[in-house]
């Protein structure tokens, strides 16, 4: 398992090691090596299996950074299959040749080769993460990723006792590349994990898993920060901690203003911060454990496949420096969570995050709008070709074009003007208008094609994209996330969005800045952003078979002027196809 807490003395002496102490301007520069390899583990009884990881570790390494350093990550593939492997909300600026998913901006690290990465933390200041974007790897490779102050900052709060990072995630018995080929052979949906996790393990209400329930502990009076990840494939989820209140600080890497809650509601792709105040220990006969949880939330249509299963790990009181050893024989205090479909308990936490937006962390919200986009999201049908097995398969769109990787990447494609490879003409609007969010929808609308279809955006300009979810195959929750920038979510709403009205409504003050949002079920999600960093740049949903499905597209952003307007030159030792 991968360390999972870290003191944050510890980590001061890592800087002070690496001369990080004494200069308040000094940017330090990190290196790293990941080694993909299958590694045996087994859950849920005797299911056991070879799986990727990274370093043999399930979830991987933790990359530490502060804010202005660049980490230089070399990437050798000892495992059985071509990967990729991506810094999820890095912006990577003018550096699109290292943000990492395949036939996008690279073709894939073949087996037997390596491919060395670099990472710019210009902007970013929080928890991010690190995951493969090929095929449905990520599912056993993906890791943290924790940006601290630069030096000579601190935290828009008070420090923390210490920090536990919490990755939430998915187990399969089978091997998640047969889930993904039956999947595809088969053109339905992929088949729902076994378990959900948290850190690798499935916590106390799984077959065979108690005994390795994870255990973080914490003393009275203290506080502690909770990063936590969602790294799933398919599941969001509601997480809390029993008996506590958690007070949201960041997301996506960026600060927001303190937010007390009960629970937070995270998608796939999305990071928290949380401040936890450790204050439970009464008396003598308080309670002094209590469950960590992760549940699930899914108000789509039943019929979608879904692991219902809750994730658990234990927050442990400590007295003289250890846990309590009677109270191990205790039940530990149940976290109370929202229903596994309550929109509106996930809708109301997300309406309640708004960006710090201090002097020392201000917001740059564009007022004035270059581009305008509306865009459906939308589960479709694709007619199978030369197959008897199926009368159609499952596909996905936006703005009902269905994205088809190419046989050689997108950037190279445009860095050396490879025709045929993309056609510059994704819609800014739907091809067709209809109520979107009805209970029926004509069949005319279900069917999509594939096409590789880009939008060229003007180096600087400024974008609106409404997202807007359709009821083509049932309405869900939608996570999109844009590589290389990060947005501002600056409204929300049910049904179908207006034009006239839904706009006045835009949080323009403090909205939070984020790079995955939540498209809500049969209604819509307006970002903001500015394109200023020139290059290739991904857009897709986060749920993986969404992407594989085809929900996605890419944004080309033409260099400007001047050198730091650029994309960065193309690396001779990029993968080949």
């Amino acid at each position: 398992m991968a360390l999972s807490s870290v003191s944050l003395m510890k980590l001061l002496g890592l800087f002070v090691f690496c001369g990080f102490i004494g200069s308040p301007v000094l940017a330090a520069t990190y290196y790293e090596t990941f080694v993909i390899q299958e590694t045996s583990y087994t859950r849920l009884c005797n299911n056991t299996k070879n799986m990727l990881t990274v370093n043999g570790s399930w979830p991987g390494p933790t990359i530490y950074a502060r804010k202005g350093d660049t980490v230089v990550v070399k990437v050798i593939n000892n495992g059985n299959k071509n990967i990729t492997i991506h810094w999820h909300g890095v912006d990577q600026p003018r550096n699109p040749w290292s943000d990492g998913p395949e036939y996008i901006t690279q073709c894939p690290i073949q087996v037997g080769a390596n491919f060395t990465q670099t990472i710019l933390f210009t902007e970013e200041e929080g928890t991010l993460w690190w995951h493969a974007h090929s095929d449905f790897d990520r599912a056993t490779v993906h890791g943290a990723i924790i940006i601290h102050p630069k030096v000579g900052t601190t935290f828009p709060f008070a420090t923390p006792e210490e920090e536990f990072t919490l990755i939430l995630g998915e187990w399969w018995n089978a091997n998640i590349t047969d889930v993904l080929d039956n999947a595809l052979q088969s053109g339905g949906d992929v088949q729902a994990s076994d378990a959900n996790t948290i850190n690798g393990q499935p916590g106390d209400f799984q077959n065979c898993s108690s005994n390795s329930t994870l255990k973080f502990q914490v003393e009275q009076n203290k506080t502690y920060l909770l990063r936590v990840i969602n790294s799933a494939m398919s599941d969001e989820f509601f997480f809390g901690v029993g008996g506590h209140n958690v007070t949201v600080v960041g997301t996506d890497g960026s600060y927001t203003k303190p937010y007390n809650v009960e629970y937070i509601m995270i998608t796939p792709g999305q990071t928290f911060d949380l401040l936890l105040h450790a204050n439970q220990i009464q008396n003598s006969s308080s309670p002094s454990r209590y469950y960590i949880v992760a549940s699930p939330f899914f108000d789509g249509s039943p019929v979608v496949p879904r692991d219902p299963t809750t994730a658990t790990a234990i927050l442990e009181y400590k007295t003289n420096g250890t846990a309590n050893s009677t109270a191990a024989l205790v039940a530990p205090v149940a976290a109370v969570l929202p229903n596994f479909t309550d929109t509106n308990a996930a809708a109301v936490f997300s309406a309640g995050l708004h960006s710090l937006a201090s002097a020392t962390h201000p917001v740059n919200i564009p007022k004035t709008i270059n581009v305008n986009m509306y865009v459906t999201v939308s589960v479709n049908q694709l007619a199978c070709v030369n197959s008897s097995s199926c009368g159609f398969r499952l596909a996905a769109s936006l703005n009902n074009n269905s994205f088809q990787n190419p046989k050689i990447d997108v950037l190279d494609a445009y860095y050396s003007s490879i025709a045929n490879v993309y056609t510059a003409d994704f819609p800014d609007n739907p091809p067709l208008f209809y109520n979107f969010t009805n209970d029926t929808i004509p069949n005319q609308f279900f069917f999509v094609e594939k096409s590789t279809k880009v939008k060229v955006l003007e180096y600087n300009s400024t974008v609106e994209i409404v997202f807007q979810g359709t009821n083509i195959l049932g309405g869900e929750n939608h996570p999109m996330h844009l590589h290389g920038h990060s947005f501002y979510v600056v409204g929300r709403g049910v049904g179908i969005f207006d034009k006239e009205k839904d706009p006045l409504t835009y949080n323009l003050i403090d909205p939070p800045y984020e790079n995955t949002v939540g498209v809500p079920k049969n209604g819509w999600a307006a970002i903001r952003f500015w394109a200023a960093n020139p290059g290739v740049w991904f857009m897709h949903c986060h749920y993986d078979r969404h992407t594989i499905w085809g929900m996605d597209t890419v944004f080309v952003t033409k260099n400007g002027n001047g050198t730091n307007a650029q994309m960065l030159p193309r690396p001779s030792f990029m993968p080949k196809c």
